[in-house]
């Protein structure tokens, strides 16, 4: 359909018309607004229109296309005029626009609705899953100066075999042989890392390592992990109603899956009081424990963690303690310039003579640190 044709004033006069009638953009009531409006368009033109208001009613609107290829991993929206796609090699600014600063903010106020979430005015921001996995952020303004911003991440639905990550460069051969000694020896371990450092995407992959006998059960702030494994429960956080109950925290999540005989207790992402149940439960016989974390690199990771300890309630050296006997692996992820997700170091935990766990490294770019002795020392002891 031609640009003159379909014009936003059309679309908008079409939407309006619907809208009042209650009907849905099928061709026949779309031909029938189309009347009410005094144009008189051909079959094709009369299916241009039907697709772009369903596209723009039930789906992402002009993110459709860029949220169906196979290689996007993030959809960014600063403004009708500014959409940046991440495909694997950093942000591209694309040729997707929106008709004005009003379509980006219906897109972000229908697509909250789809999570069951409110977006508006009273409460200008939001988090969620849509119900295909993506993970949405919408903030409206004035929180953010200008138009609405909205932040997509494509969730995979296939997790990535360990041989996939490897042929990607995220690793090499070593590395990879090295994860499956770890899982294989049920050691406890964090996936740390920046934001889009592929965190979620190791994680996912190791998970699938797990032998098919053994029952992982996720607790998520937002269901991302997808292990192609037979055996997995996943639980997922929930806001409070309106009215501010129903409120089910990450922490809630954890103490329910330590009622419900998890072989791999799986927290997606450490970042509350939930550390607290989550090293109580890796000192309670729960092996082979994992999550993420966020970290500038693996040598940070105490000191996250006691930070999140911190605001826990839980003093230093309590925390530190429960983290030496709870936790033996950190894996640090990280993003070079050319976008390339990577494992950058394999990190092992180590007490001093302080009582404070600092980490030794094993493996840094390929080459063995101080920590390889120790790692594989843990590796064998745990064999089965």
């Amino acid at each position: 359909m031609s640009a003159d044709v379909m014009t936003p004033a059309l679309l908008d006069a079409v939407r309006l018309r619907l809208a009042a009638s209650g009907d849905e953009p099928t061709p026949a009531g779309v031909a029938a607004a189309l009347r009410a409006q005094g144009r008189l368009l051909g079959d094709t033109e009369v299916l241009d229109v039907v697709a772009a208001l369903r596209s723009e009613m039930v789906g992402a609107g002009p993110l459709e296309g860029l949220l169906a290829e196979p290689d996007v991993t993030d959809v960014l929206v600063n403004g009708p005029d500014e959409v940046w796609a991440d495909r694997g090699a950093g942000l591209e600014r694309t040729q997707v626009r929106f008709t004005d600063t009003a379509a980006v903010r219906r897109l972000a106020q229908r697509l909250a609705s789809a999570a069951g979430r409110r977006l508006d005015d009273a409460r200008p921001w939001v988090d969620a899953r849509l119900p295909d996995g993506t993970r949405l952020h919408a903030v409206l303004p004035p929180v953010v100066v200008g138009a609405p911003c909205l932040s997509l991440r494509v969730v995979r639905t296939r997790a990535f075999t360990l041989e996939e990550l490897v042929a990607a460069g995220s690793m090499d051969g070593g590395t990879a042989a090295l994860l499956r000694a770890v899982l294989d020896a049920r050691l406890s371990y964090l996936v740390s890392g920046g934001t889009g450092s592929g965190k979620t995407t190791l994680l996912s992959c190791l998970l699938g390592l797990v032998p098919p006998g053994e029952r992982i059960v996720l607790a998520e702030d937002s269901a991302e992990l997808r292990p192609r494994h037979p055996h997995v429960v996943r639980l997922e956080t929930r806001p409070a109603n309106q009215e501010g109950a129903g409120l089910v925290t990450l922490r809630d999540l954890v103490r329910q899956a330590l009622r419900m005989r998890p072989d791999r207790l799986v927290v997606g992402e450490v970042r509350g009081p939930e550390v607290l149940d989550l090293l109580g439960a890796l000192n309670t016989g729960h092996e082979g424990g994992c999550g993420t974390v966020h970290a500038n690199a693996a040598g940070d990771v105490p000191a996250r963690l006691e930070a999140l300890g911190a605001v826990a309630g839980l003093d230093r050296a309590a925390l530190h303690s429960q983290l030496a006997a709870a936790l033996s692996v950190v894996v640090h992820l990280v993003r070079d310039r050319s976008g390339r997700r990577r494992v950058a170091e394999i990190h092992v935990l180590e007490r001093g003579p302080d009582g404070i766990v600092g980490t030794v490294p094993a493996l840094c770019g390929g080459e063995r640190g101080p920590g390889w002795g120790r790692l594989t020392a843990l590796c064998e002891r745990g064999r089965p």
